[in-house]
């Protein structure tokens, strides 16, 4: 049976918000200074979006949250071979609101961010590897 065309669609919107989020990425290091809180928040959202997108694909309900680590672990269940990566990725977490207010933690050093964004985006890459064509973009 062919996949239900509202669960292709909807998978892809989750992929689509989080190419947003790494171009948004990759464009605060393009300012100078680079925009390295930016950056990083933006490196979360896409973890969050890419792990969302598994998700739905597979037909799995999740919370409306930030939590990687919660996220993960629904999509470990799915894709065992991705579990190494989404551990490494879970402190992320923190990115979603660590450097959003005033008086919160003094912006990411550039080093830090750059780290971020590559972490993002093998994750990004490892989520779409474990779907199928007619999702990926």
């Amino acid at each position: 049976m062919p996949p239900d065309a509202a669960r292709i669609a909807e998978t892809r919107e989750w992929l689509t918000k989080a190419q947003i989020d790494l171009r948004a990425a990759d464009h605060g290091r393009t300012a100078d200074p680079p925009i390295t809180a930016d950056m990083v928040f933006h490196a979360q959202q896409v973890v969050e979006k890419t792990l969302k997108a598994l998700l739905c694909w597979h037909d799995v309900p999740f919370r409306k949250t930030h939590n990687l680590v919660e996220l993960g672990e629904q999509c470990a269940v799915i894709e065992g071979r991705i579990e190494p990566l989404l551990r490494k990725v879970a402190f992320l977490t923190e990115y979603a609101w660590k450097f959003r207010y005033p008086g919160d933690a003094e912006e990411p050093e550039i080093a830090e961010a750059d780290e971020v964004v590559a972490l993002a985006r093998a994750v990004h890459q490892a989520i779409l590897d474990c779907l199928p064509d007619e999702v990926g973009q």
